[in-house]
């Protein structure tokens, strides 16, 4: 009983002392505890609800509840959850319900609001619990803005735990591999995207830069809820907790899948351009990857020639006979799609190409096949040039969606590559194969078209070669100078054009020499088309002011008649070509079997010649000039002569045309004018008085800049003056109004040096030009010498070029006098000099050293005979007188 007593007599202490412990409960709770009676007003109010309301209890106490935003508690209490709204700022939480604390000083929180009602006494009182959960609503509200954005993005956000369970998916998961994120949660990520082929060590490389904290980005194939592949561009990083462990792998992922797919599209493009397939194959390759990466649409590449011509490259599914017609057409701006495209340099898109007005004349096949619309964009060079179109075609009326847009802006870059790259090929070609000047096929090619002609020749039938050179070309090239040369061959190639057929072909080997293959053509047939051709060229050209004379020399061989193979035509046609130059040119010869033997005689002569000139094989024979006046020596004429070992005396008609063709004249002209000077201080240091030495050059040795100097060096070195050298030069100087060959004429004349115009009045110049140029001397050719006694047209002409010399205070020389008449009547006119025959031919240096004394010796007795007839005459007179007077 007495412990009984003594618990009993505790616990009655205990009750005694219970409002005093909750009150003190009460007081020290974390959250803050208020209370309120029926009406609401305030009975009690903790520490902690001071702090969140940031106001005294002693504020509070007794007053109504609505101080503290707690004006609807009695129907918080009677209406279920989610239908009370404090001051509109309440949300519905499991337990509670959140609301907004306003303090005093202007700032807030957020707070969760547990309401508890207790009765004692026959009283009624609410209790109200508030937590503080600002920081809970911020970190919430992160969440759902960070939610909002990854469901707003396009790319994939995937959060998986260290075991890689999926945690969190947003949207874009969703929708790019099919998974709701309540399906994908708690699974492995692995069982889900990966698949048969996905590569193991990309997963492995992935999760070894996951495991050492560095993370990374890795293009993987995944597939989809369907098993569909997916290319996945995944950027991998792994979060750690406190202790170093992985606690999180989050992975951002982009579907590359049309990436990867336009990057097989340019490596299977490049791997064919590597592999120099033709650009129809390329083209055609590039079409059909496109139209399988793009279902809906029908692929075509046209190619853009330089002229704005349309050229189908590529097309597969379009009609081929359609493709054909396209083929040549201009472009324009009313030419569809692509020649609309070509011609703005801009895309293009007819959304309804039966009734697009630019469509009219092209869109009956189209629409026949089921194709209703299409868009062409132009492809461009690296200059900008358009150099091609890339269109698609849709079986709709439509335009492009984005991804047609993307296969579009990948195959007008792959389409330049390729068209580029043909170009480039073709130039290359063109260079390689043809002339640039022409546009003919040039030797190497004219080779490979010679042998197709043959192989295609039919027994029974022939192949005519006509070997064509340009007459007088040299003369034009060096005198008009090479721009009038480049126009007179383009002028010739297109006379030539003119007068072949088709199936001829017109090649250039270069230079002046063409060659016209004629296949299925006899001699007889061929010789007809060499006198056309002739005929055709009869009409002068003008290039710039002048008429420039134009003709060909023609040479002809037939397979199989006069030879079987390419070489021997070639060389039999050549043969054939020097007979018609020998024959006076203009004209045309067929190859005969006696001409081989003349065409060998040319090779060995133009050997033999570079030899001479090499080893001092050529010398210089001299013919004097005389004074008309009184008999004394004007000068000499250095003449080139060719004594060979073998060949023996090669007379300048022969070899002087062969050294023009050849390119060895500038060489003969300079040597001469050593020799000469050489010889010209052999003289003088012997004591024989020569007042010059004329020496002959060829007008390319005027188109020289440094030819002055070289003279310069050349007295000097001889100690000769200038004005003991003149330089004979042929009116096809005078021709040229290049500023070289004047400057150069200029030069030599500033130095002193003579210049002589030789064989005037065979060429093209006329007697005005005369005056403007820095001649000293007129020299008549010596075909006018022969009919000067007799012809009175030979006779007006000399006697008009010497008038014309001597108005211009010009020593007139005549060639080639051989008569005694000649030379009187010569003297007669007032021409100053003659040389010839009459007086002596050209001779070797100690021969004509001799002449000059017997020359010499005779003129003196001449003079003394003279001097002593005088002399008797004086003396005979006074006594004639005298005997008169007498």
């Amino acid at each position: 009983m007495d412990c009984e007593s003594g618990h009993r007599d505790r616990n009655m202490h205990t009750l005694d002392k219970s409002p005093q412990l909750l009150q003190v409960a009460l007081e020290r709770a974390n959250e803050a505890i208020l209370i309120v009676d029926d009406d609401l007003r305030v009975n009690h109010f903790n520490a902690a609800a001071e702090l969140i309301w940031g106001i005294d209890r002693a504020e509070v106490l007794g007053r109504h509840a609505s101080c503290l935003g707690l004006s609807d508690l009695h129907k918080m209490q009677d209406t279920s959850v989610g239908a009370v709204d404090l001051a509109g700022e309440n949300a519905k939480r499991a337990g509670g319900r959140e609301f907004t604390i306003r303090r005093k000083d202007g700032s807030k929180v957020r707070a969760m609001l547990s309401l508890a009602q207790v009765e004692a006494a026959g009283e009624r009182r609410t209790i109200a619990f508030v937590r503080d959960i600002t920081g809970e609503a911020d970190l919430r509200e992160r969440l759902a803005l960070v939610t909002l954005i990854a469901d707003g993005t396009n790319r994939a956000v995937l959060i998986t735990d260290r075991k890689l369970k999926i945690i969190y998916g947003n949207a874009a998961f969703s929708g790019m591999f099919g998974y709701p994120l309540e399906e994908a949660r708690g699974r492995q990520a692995y069982q889900l995207l990966v698949g048969r082929h996905t590569k193991k060590r990309t997963l492995a490389r992935l999760r070894r830069l996951m495991e050492e904290g560095r993370g990374g980005e890795e293009e993987i194939l995944g597939y989809d809820k369907n098993g569909d592949e997916i290319w996945i561009s995944a950027n991998v990083r792994a979060f750690r907790d406190e202790s170093g462990r992985i606690k999180y792998i989050c992975a951002i992922l982009s579907d590359v899948t049309e990436t990867r797919q336009l990057r097989s599209l340019q490596q299977l493009i490049l791997s064919a351009l590597a592999d120099e397939l033709p650009i129809t194959e390329i083209c055609d390759q590039l079409c059909r990857r496109v139209e399988e990466l793009a279902p809906d649409v029908v692929a075509s590449v046209l190619h853009i020639d330089a002229m704005g011509h349309i050229h189908p490259l590529g097309g597969p599914s379009l009609p081929e006979d359609y493709s054909i017609a396209l083929d040549g057409v201009a472009i324009g701006p009313d030419v569809g799609s692509c020649g609309s495209a070509a011609y703005f340099g801009k895309p293009v898109l007819a959304t309804d190409i039966g009734a697009d007005p630019r469509w009219q004349p092209y869109n009956t096949r189209p629409l026949e096949v089921g194709l209703r619309a299409c868009w062409s964009t132009p492809i461009k060079a690296k200059d900008g040039r358009v150099i091609g179109t890339f269109a698609f075609y849709f079986r709709e009326c439509r335009g492009p969606s984005r991804w047609h847009e993307r296969i579009v802006e990948a195959c007008v870059h792959l389409g330049s590559l390729a068209i580029e790259r043909q170009e480039s090929r073709a130039q290359i070609a063109r260079l390689a194969y043809y002339d640039v000047l022409t546009g003919l096929p040039n030797r190497s090619h004219l080779r490979d078209l010679i042998s197709e002609a043959i192989d295609a020749c039919a027994a029974g039938s022939h192949v005519a070669l006509a070997f064509l050179d340009l007459d007088n070309f040299k003369d034009v090239n060096d005198t008009l100078g090479h721009s009038a040369g480049d126009e007179l061959l383009v002028r010739f190639a297109q006379r030539l054009r003119a007068k072949i057929q088709a199936g001829d072909i017109l090649g250039r080997l270069g230079g002046d020499e063409f060659v016209l293959i004629l296949p299925n053509r006899d001699a007889n047939e061929a010789a007809l088309v060499a006198s056309s051709i002739t005929e055709s060229l009869v009409t002068p050209i003008k290039i710039a002011t002048r008429q420039v004379p134009m003709s060909a020399s023609i040479g002809i061989s037939v397979y199989p008649d006069s030879a079987t193979d390419i070489d021997t035509l070639i060389q039999q046609a050549d043969a054939a070509m020097y007979q018609a130059k020998r024959a006076g040119r203009s004209t045309y010869r067929l190859f005969s079997a006696e001409m081989s033997g003349l065409a060998k005689e040319r090779l060995v002569l133009s050997a033999a010649l570079r030899s001479a000139i090499a080893n001092g094989g050529l010398h210089l024979r001299y013919q004097p000039q005389i004074r008309t006046a009184d008999g004394t020596i004007h000068g000499v004429e250095a003449l080139a002569r060719w004594s060979d070992p073998v060949l023996g005396e090669v007379s300048p008609a022969k070899f002087i045309p062969l050294a023009e063709e050849n390119g060895l004249i500038e060489q003969i002209g300079l040597w001469s004018i050593r020799e000469a000077c050489r010889q010209m201080a052999e003289w003088r240091k012997a004591g024989l008085d020569i007042p010059s030495v004329s020496v002959n050059l060829s007008p390319i040795n005027f188109q020289n800049g440094n030819l002055a100097v070289a003279v310069a060096e050349t007295l000097s070195d001889h100690g000769l003056p200038p004005e003991m050298l003149m330089l004979e030069i042929t009116e096809g100087v005078v021709l040229n109004e290049r500023a070289l060959a004047i400057e150069t004429m200029k030069a030599l004349r500033k130095l002193g040096v003579g210049l002589s115009l030789d064989d005037f009045g065979t060429g093209y110049s006329s007697l005005s030009r005369l005056a403007q140029l820095p001649i000293r001397e007129l020299k008549i050719d010596r075909s006018f010498m022969r009919d000067i006694e007799k012809d009175r047209g030979a006779r007006a002409i000399v006697t008009t070029v010497v008038s014309a010399g001597q108005s211009l205070q010009l020593t007139v020389v005549a060639e080639g006098v051989e008569t005694d008449g000649q030379r009187a009547l010569l003297a007669q006119l007032g021409c100053d000099v003659v040389q010839g025959f009459l007086y002596a031919p050209a001779l070797q240096p100690a021969a004509f050293g001799r002449w000059l004394l017997d020359h010499s010796a005779a003129r003196a007795k001449m003079l003394l005979e003279g001097i002593g007839q005088s002399v008797r005459q004086s003396s005979l007179s006074p006594i004639a007188s005298g005997a008169g007077l007498a």
